[in-house]
């Protein structure tokens, strides 16, 4: 794409709606146009501006497999606990 530079991303985002517990959490799939991404759709749950640990991202080849994979990840998981608790933290402590 001709107006991007060349480490910009851009990306096609179809938005699902989680609603767990009597909570809602957003679950966005993008698809990749320009640039890379962990593969050619990622699922990433997020509350607006927060997103979930990346151990909650799901990917695939195709928009409902990223899905798919990233449900799998959060089925047994609280909203609580799929995002950092402190600004900064981006993975799961272990």
């Amino acid at each position: 794409m001709e107006h991007l530079q060349a480490n910009d991303i851009l990306t096609h985002v179809s938005r699902y709606n989680l609603i767990r517990n009597q909570r809602m959490v957003y679950i966005d799939v993008h698809e990749a146009l320009h640039g890379s991404l962990a593969g050619p759709y990622v699922a990433v749950p997020n509350l607006v501006n927060i997103i979930a640990k990346q151990d909650y991202q799901g990917v695939g080849q195709s928009e409902s497999e990223a899905l798919a994979n990233c449900l799998a990840k959060i089925k047994a998981v609280s909203i609580e606990a799929l995002f950092p608790r402190h600004a900064g933290e981006n993975k799961s402590q272990s």
